[in-house]
Formats: structure tokens, sequence, C-alpha cells
């Protein structure tokens, strides 16, 4: 896995990160309709990135290749731009969320099978299903933790 600096990014960002998350969403949340991901980009851009601690790798051009963002202890997002998909980023901003941060707990789409399948190779645990998202949209949610060691 190669080794990548996680730096912090800041308001200035988050252009870039909603850009980030909108390319990352459409590769890999194909149940998502155009009206919902804009309803979510516009979220997370005004909303969602001011209330979690935010973490981000960037290429060597210095664009954003992934972020994640916390809160307490669990992971609200993480995403990576599809160009950079398979290069160990995701990786290695799930084991500074859990290694540095503290994170036990993690929310996944039900309908995003790779995620599930990537943070349970990361040790993660389904604990629980929500039948709708947090903004009360019909999109399941299964509740991950990472088990007490």
């Amino acid at each position: 896995m190669s080794s990548y600096k996680i730096t912090v990014p800041d308001e200035n960002d988050f252009d870039e990160l909603a850009e980030v998350w909108d390319a990352s969403v459409r590769s890999t949340h194909d149940f998502l309709g155009e009206n919902d991901i804009r309803y979510f980009k516009l979220l997370v851009r005004n909303k969602y990135l001011k209330a979690v601690s935010l973490f981000c790798v960037r290429d060597q051009s210095g664009a954003i290749a992934g972020f994640s963002g916390i809160s307490e202890k669990t992971l609200e997002m993480l995403f990576v731009h599809p160009l950079h998909f398979g290069k160990g980023i995701g990786k290695q901003l799930i084991v500074h969320a859990i290694s540095e941060k503290g994170i036990r707990k993690v929310d996944v789409n039900e309908q995003n099978p790779s995620a599930l399948a990537f943070y349970q190779h990361m040790g993660f645990i389904v604990t629980k299903r929500s039948p709708i998202d947090g903004a009360g949209k019909p999109y399941p949610i299964l509740h991950l933790e990472l088990p007490s060691s």
C-alpha cells in the first residue's frame, strides 16, 4: 500500500470536496437518481462538511483524491475520487480514523455492497439496520461497529 500524507482541508476546499463526493457517489451509488444526488450534494457542501472533522489525501497535482469526515467516534463520510479507486487511499483514511481518531462506528447504504465489503474487510460488523437514511429517504442504512478487542 502506498503511503499518503493526510492533511486537514478547510472551507476553501468545500467545493472541491463536494465534487469528489459527487464523482464517488455517481460511480458507487447507482441506486440514487439525479435528483437525489443533487439534493444530497447541496447538503454535503453546505451542511455536512461543516459538521465533521475533515481529513484528506491529495494527489501529486494537489487535487483532493479522497476524504473522510469524523464526528465523535463515528466515521460519517469516506469518499475517494473514482480516478483514485484501488490505490489504498480509502484504506489509509480509515486506518487513520481508527488509530488516530478512535472511530468505532460507520453507517453504510445497504445498496452499496462494495462499501459494505470494504468496511467488513477493515474489521467492522453489522450491528443494526434502519429502513430509511438520516434524511428520511427510503435508502436502508446498515450500522457497523468495530468489535470490542
